[in-house]
């Protein structure tokens, strides 16, 4: 077994802080009124953050994405308040990811792209 499938919530969110941030704000509980859809909420990440957090953000998903599936859904659910998975309805189109794996892909692709991290020479 994995150490971070031995880790606490808590112990998550001090491990992965700016990806716990995340879950407080663009990726939260009202992940909608960053965009109508999941993707627009992704995007709207690396829009509110300085350029430090952006930096160590994106360390922390290069480590999150390193780790198993089972890692990865345990470390999840600790970070963020939502379902990137579920078919969720409201509000309407919001969209869905096949996997965690791929969710985190997209947020990692999102902040790499960033304009601020692009012109610092990238990641």
């Amino acid at each position: 077994m994995s150490r971070l499938l031995d880790l606490t919530d808590y112990e998550i969110r001090q491990t992965f802080d700016c990806l716990a941030g995340l879950g407080a704000s663009s990726l939260g509980e009202d992940a909608d009124m960053f965009g109508d859809t999941l993707e627009e909420a992704i995007q709207c990440g690396p829009r509110t953050h300085d350029l430090a957090f952006k930096l160590q953000t994106i360390a922390e998903l290069k480590t999150l994405l390193a780790c198993t599936d089972a890692e990865i859904d345990h470390v999840t659910w600790a970070l963020i308040r939502i379902d990137p998975t579920a078919d969720v309805e409201e509000p309407p189109n919001w969209g869905s990811f096949p996997s965690l794996r791929t969710f985190w892909s997209a947020v990692l692709h999102a902040f790499e792209h960033d304009p601020e991290v692009q012109e610092q020479g990238g990641a």
